[in-house]
């Protein structure tokens, strides 16, 4: 890694995972966006809205930022308007995780609630119609309108270049569809590189994108509300199947990932990776799978992975997570069936090992 001089220099070259391999040589590959800075995929999205905005004189120096988010793309934003001088405000709802809404304060973002404290209800419409109309009575400020907005899918082209670079070809890309940018951005590029795989949105049960009944859902960051408009970066000429994937299928997904591999996957990765691994044996035999992971699971530390949390939801179904960790038992990848080669401690840091007498207890010091 070069030296850098800002954040944002720091988006990209996030690594690929191995998640699962089949018999007949069909992987699934995780693409860590966690990685990022901000810990999630949309800060590219971020930094390209901006840019744009900046070209196309919509944005002036030191002006204000106004966006609807539920915490990803507000925190992308918060970097980028720290490092190039605007206001930014997030216009939000206490459905999103209070630790995004945290990190978002710390770097400099102003909150507006569009709900009463308590109310954790989603509310996707409300938001967006607000930061549309705060836009509209500044002169300073533009509304990034990440659902409506053409640089959103353009932000996400680098991530198909990067799998390129790692993979021969991607046969099937599979992810979570919320504005669409990440599936139908890196879908659009692979296109243009002469790459056509098969490509899966994924959205929770109760988002309306792909049709079907509305209702609420828990998964955060992802889908379309009953009552919102589906972005236009939602392409359903690159689109070629759209499915559902329940909330407690979603969580039970990233919290076994999370106790088996040590892997922390954010809850709509859990849905695609659900999706991905109930019907890995049913694809082409020797295809490469991708699954763009949008975010990491430490932002979902009070909901996602907190017990309580989820029971108070009807969520927690130990069954289903198990489920899971037979599935990631029998798609085990050949290299990682084989035990990690280590050092002893000594070679490792040049001391000696505890005698084993001393082995996990705590000494005194005078």
């Amino acid at each position: 890694m070069p030296l850098v001089t800002r954040v944002t220099d720091l988006i990209g070259r996030t690594p690929l995972f191995e998640l699962a391999a089949t018999a007949t040589g069909t992987r699934l590959l995780l693409k860590l966006e966690q990685f990022n800075p901000t810990g999630a995929a949309k800060i590219r999205m971020a930094r390209e809205m901006v840019r744009d905005a900046e070209e196309r004189g919509l944005l002036k120096d030191g002006g204000h930022i106004i966006e609807s988010t539920s915490g990803n793309t507000g925190l992308g934003l918060a970097v980028v308007a720290a490092e190039r001088g605007y206001r930014f405000t997030a216009v939000v709802d206490h459905h999103a995780c209070k630790d995004k809404l945290r990190a978002m304060q710390a770097m400099g973002a102003e909150l507006v609630f569009v709900a009463d404290a308590g109310d954790d209800n989603l509310a996707t419409s409300a938001r967006e119609d607000h930061a549309e109309s705060m836009a509209a009575a500044r002169p300073d400020a533009y509304f990034t309108e990440q659902h409506n907005n053409d640089a959103n899918a353009v932000g996400y082209y680098a991530v198909a270049e990067e799998l390129l670079e790692e993979v021969e070809r991607v046969d099937i890309l599979l992810s979570a569809v919320g504005t669409g940018g990440s599936l139908f951005g890196t879908a659009t590029r692979l296109r243009q590189l002469g790459c056509v795989p098969h490509v899966i949105g994924v959205e929770p049960v109760g988002s309306i994108a792909f049709g079907g009944p509305g209702g609420p859902y828990w998964q955060s960051g992802t889908g379309t509300p009953p009552g919102a408009t589906i972005g236009t970066a939602v392409d359903y000429s690159l689109l070629d199947e759209g499915v559902k994937v329940s909330d407690a299928a979603a969580f039970a997904t990233a919290r076994a990932v999370a106790r088996q591999l040590g892997l922390m996957i954010g809850g709509s990765a859990g849905g695609s990776v659900h999706a991905a691994l109930t019907r890995l044996e049913d694809f082409p035999p020797g295809s490469t799978v991708v699954t763009i992971v949008c975010d990491g699971g430490e932002k979902y530390l009070d909901t996602v992975f907190d017990d309580e949390w989820m029971a108070a939801r009807d969520l927690l179904d130990p069954g289903l997570e198990h489920e899971v960790h037979q599935m990631l038992d029998r798609y085990t990848p050949p290299a990682r069936r084989q035990p990690p080669s280590h050092r002893a401690p000594a070679e490792l840091s040049g001391h000696r090992p505890e005698p084993d007498h001393l082995a996990g207890q705590m000494v005194q010091v005078p």
